[in-house]
C-alpha cells in the first residue's frame, strides 16, 4: 500500500521543484523530506525523482503518478473533512461546486431549503468552472456540464439534471430581433463574441450546431464569460449565442433573446457525488432539491 502521506509530500515537491521548498511549505527539514521520497520510491519501486540544476524534476514515471494521485488525494481531502466534523461533534457540511448561471439561479434556492431543514448544517459554495480538466477544487456534489473529460470521475455517482437549450443574444435593432425564432444558418455571416470562460463544452458545442447548419462562426471578440458577452452585444458589436440557463439572469438593456432551430444546441446538466458524500445525508436532499429545481424553469431576468 502506498503511504499517502508520502505520496502528499512527493506531489508537494513535483509541484515546488525542490525538496527545500517543499519543506519549507511543510514546515519540515528537508532531510525529512529526502528520506521520505527515498522510502516512497523504494516502497513503489520506481525512480520518481531526478537532479536538475540545483532542483528536482519529475521522472516520466513521478509525473504519471502525480497526475494520477489527484482523485486519490481529493478523496483524502474529503475525507479528512468528514473526520474533523466527527472528532469536533459538528451536525455535517456539505460543498456543492457550480458554475456561474447555477450558482446565481439555483443555488440560493438550495442553501436556502437546506438550511431550514439543517440548521446547523454548514454549506460551502465553490465556482468550480474554468478549471483545467482534473484540477478543480474537490467538492461532495459538482453541477457541471455534461462533458465527457468531466463527468467520467472514478467512483463519483452521475445524476441527471436538465437539459439547457441555447438562445441567440441579439442588439435590440437587428434584423433578426423581432423574430421569435432564428434558423442557426441565419446567423452564419454575422460576428459573434465568444463567451465561454474555458474553450470547454459550450464552446464545442455551439461549434458542433455551426457545423451541422453548414458554416463555421467567425468570433471577432472573446468575452470569457456570459455577463460580458451580453454587454457587447447591448454595444452593437456582435451577436453571441449562450445557454437559456445564462440568459435568464438580467440581461442589459438592448438585448434581446431569441429562440435557435435547425439545429438547436443544447447542453445537458449533470449533479456529480464524490463517493465519500454518499452517505451525507445533506448530499442526497440536496441533489434531490437540484432535481426539483432544474424541472422548475427559472423567472427570465
Amino acid at each position: 500500500m502506498i503511504d499517502v502521506h508520502r505520496l502528499r509530500i512527493f506531489r508537494s515537491v513535483v509541484a515546488n521543484g525542490s525538496i527545500s521548498a517543499a519543506a519549507d511549505l511543510l514546515g519540515m527539514t528537508g532531510s525529512a523530506v529526502s528520506q521520505h521520497m527515498a522510502a516512497l520510491q523504494k516502497q513503489t519501486g520506481l525512480a520518481l525523482l531526478e537532479r536538475v540544476g540545483r532542483g528536482v524534476e519529475p521522472t516520466a514515471a513521478g509525473r504519471t503518478l502525480a497526475a494520477e494521485s489527484e482523485p486519490l488525494m481529493s478523496e483524502v481531502k474529503r475525507l479528512e473533512s468528514v473526520i474533523t466534523d466527527l472528532r469536533e461533534g459538528n451536525t455535517g457540511s456539505l460543498s456543492i461546486g457550480y458554475f456561474a448561471s447555477v450558482g446565481s439561479l439555483w443555488l440560493p434556492r438550495i442553501a436556502r431549503r437546506l438550511q431550514s431543514e439543517m440548521p446547523d448544517l454548514v454549506l460551502e459554495m465553490i465556482l468550480t468552472e474554468g478549471y483545467p480538466t482534473g484540477e478543480s477544487p474537490p467538492v461532495d456534489i459538482d453541477v457541471v456540464p455534461d462533458d465527457p473529460r468531466e463527468t467520467l470521475r472514478p467512483g463519483y455517482s452521475i445524476t441527471p439534471l436538465t437539459s439547457d437549450p441555447f438562445v441567440a443574444l441579439l442588439p435590440q435593432d437587428h434584423r433578426l430581433a423581432r423574430r421569435r425564432s432564428v434558423p442557426m444558418i441565419e446567423l452564419a455571416e454575422e460576428s459573434w463574441i465568444s463567451s465561454d470562460i474555458s474553450a470547454g463544452v459550450t464552446e464545442s458545442l455551439i461549434a458542433r450546431a455551426c457545423a451541422a447548419a453548414g458554416f463555421r462562426p467567425r468570433y471577432t471578440v472573446e468575452a470569457q464569460d456570459h455577463y460580458t458577452a451580453a454587454a457587447f452585444v447591448a454595444a452593437g458589436v456582435g451577436i453571441a449565442v449562450i445557454p437559456d440557463l445564462a440568459s435568464r439572469t438580467r440581461l442589459p438593456t438592448g438585448v434581446r433573446r431569441v429562440r435557435l432551430t435547425r439545429p438547436v444546441p443544447t447542453r445537458d446538466i449533470v449533479a456529480l457525488t464524490a463517493p465519500v458524500a454518499r452517505a451525507n445525508p445533506a448530499a442526497a436532499r440536496a441533489v434531490e432539491l437540484l432535481r426539483e429545481i432544474a424541472t422548475k424553469p427559472a423567472p427570465r431576468g
